[in-house]
């Protein structure tokens, strides 16, 4: 007897039907074709054991199970259940209503019960699409499946229970959540805070306009300077996420598996790999392609703290996802693409010791040693970097003092008013939403200057030795900083503070 039953599978960050057809016929054997992996090709003996231990039993005739299409690789445990009910259903052990209405994953354990798969709510979404009644999956998966409006989710908890659901013998409810009233019940939670910051106005001010531009910022300071700890707050002042962005930065995280339990995420990422990460760790990848870190962190922020210590290939791989906003992927088979679009704060040590310039430091580094270190950044990788912030330590009587300074809500007003100008004027840009991500043509455009602007520019470049490639840094950074005071023209004073942001330039760095 044949059965089919609906089933997906993830490519990137979507699903894509596959059709599960079980064939039970005279003969001994167990076969399973349709390109599965390892995982899914062991599937028999979970199988076998969860029906044993669930009263049912493996039929002792020749199963043939296809996973359509043939072509499409099908990865991971979540075929265990379809795979399971459509032996049952065809060796007439079970009757079946209305199978053709869903779409069923879930890995099994031994004893039956049903355990998380990923990509719950891409699969969900696609299921909509395509316009089935409901899915089933495993319990732990059911909140972010739930957000997907216009399609019941049945989470159950163990085969047994599908079974009799199936056969009609047991109804169940299907599972519902309020998304909306999730998503803007967490939306305001922060866990870090600018105000538990000592000091540090500067780097605060700095960190502002990074935010309200989405310019990526590198922080240089000695060690215990605070660097890491500013760096996490900086999510905090962002503009809160919207809908759209939520759910497509959920869809990424639960390819990933890393949910946990969330039915969808409310905070922008905060991702801080370690140093010694691959290449492929960081930007995704793999036989089997899965999000890196530059994806989880979409939407978000990707922090490299100490960016001197991170492998120069796992570096330069950073430039073109901090260009094009997403990473392909490419097999012999197939291409993936990631979405990746990040905010990219880096933070080092001045010189290798840390105490560079520090008069009472008996750690000293020569010109030599500095250069050696700094070159470990490539100037590709810092032309993607517009503001460059010196993070001095804290003294003691600002590491003592009681009050709290400025909280991130009062920032994060300035960053979204600033925003929401930015917004306005890159209206008729639909690739452009804030001033980080203008080119020449646009800088041109929207970022003119007065005399008097232009000969301090000019003055800067040839005295404090910048580089060419920190003219349009400058002005971009100086148009962020007229938006937060609302001034439609860049004025003099935001010229002469864009300028303070570009100290990697000066050629004088190296003494």
């Amino acid at each position: 007897m044949l059965v089919k039953i609906n089933s997906a599978a993830l490519y990137g960050i979507d699903a894509y039907p596959v059709t599960i057809e079980v064939n039970v016929d005279k003969g001994i054997g167990y076969h399973l074709v349709g390109l599965p992996d390892k995982a899914v090709s062991e599937s028999s003996y979970r199988i076998s054991a969860a029906l044993e231990n669930t009263g049912f039993r493996m039929p002792g005739k020749k199963i043939i199970i296809n996973m359509a299409p043939a072509d499409l690789r099908k990865e991971g445990s979540a075929y265990d259940l379809p795979i399971a009910l459509g032996i049952l259903a065809a060796s007439e052990q079970v009757q079946f209503q209305n199978l053709e209405q869903y779409w069923i994953l879930g890995e099994l354990s031994l004893d039956g019960s049903i355990q998380p798969i990923k990509g719950a709510l891409p699969i969900t979404l696609k299921a909509k699409e395509e316009g089935y009644k409901a899915v089933i999956l495993p319990p732990a998966n059911r909140d972010e499946a739930a957000i997907v409006d216009g399609i019941d989710v049945y989470a159950i908890e163990n085969i047994r229970q599908v079974i009799d659901y199936l056969e009609g013998k047991q109804d169940y409810s299907p599972y519902k959540i309020d998304m909306e009233q999730l998503f803007y019940d967490e939306l305001d939670r922060l866990e870090h805070d600018f105000s538990d910051v000592k000091g540090q106005e500067n780097v605060k001010r700095a960190l502002e306009i990074a935010a309200a531009g989405g310019h990526n910022v590198l922080m240089i300071g000695p060690p215990g300077s605070g660097k890491t700890m500013l760096a996490k707050r900086l999510s905090g002042i962002l503009p809160p996420m919207t809908l759209e962005e939520a759910l497509e930065t959920t869809k990424i995280h639960s390819v990933a598996g890393i949910l946990k339990n969330r039915g969808i995420v409310t905070q922008r990422p905060f991702r801080s790999p370690h140093h010694t990460i691959s290449d492929v760790a960081l930007v995704g990848g793999g036989s089997y392609p899965q999000p890196g870190e530059i994806s989880l962190a979409h939407n978000g922020v990707l922090f490299l703290d100490e960016l001197p210590e991170f492998k120069r290939s796992v570096l330069e791989v950073l430039r073109q996802p901090l260009e094009d906003r997403e990473v392909t992927i490419s097999r012999a088979r197939f291409t993936v693409n990631y979405p990746a679009s990040f905010m990219f704060i880096a933070s080092m040590n001045p010189s290798p010791s840390g105490y560079f310039n520090d008069p009472d430091s008996p750690l000293r580094s020569s010109p030599a040693e500095m250069q050696r270190y700094l070159s470990k950044i490539s100037g590709p990788l810092l032309d993607r970097i517009d503001l460059h912030i010196e993070v001095e330590a804290v003294p003691f009587d600002k590491l003592s003092d009681n009050r709290r300074g400025e909280s991130s809500r009062e920032i994060r007003k300035r960053v979204i008013r600033a925003r929401q100008i930015q917004t306005k004027r890159f209206r008729n840009y639909p690739d452009i939403h804030y001033n980080a991500q203008m080119s020449s043509k646009q800088i041109r455009e929207f970022c003119p200057i007065d005399e008097a602007s232009l000969q301090m520019l000019r003055n800067a470049m040839e005295k404090l030795n910048l580089s060419a490639r920190a003219y349009d840094r400058i002005l971009k950074v100086a148009r962020t900083i007229a938006d937060l005071e609302s001034s439609e023209n860049i004025q003099t004073p935001h010229i002469a503070e864009a300028i303070q942001y570009r100290s990697l330039d000066r050629n004088d760095w190296f003494g």
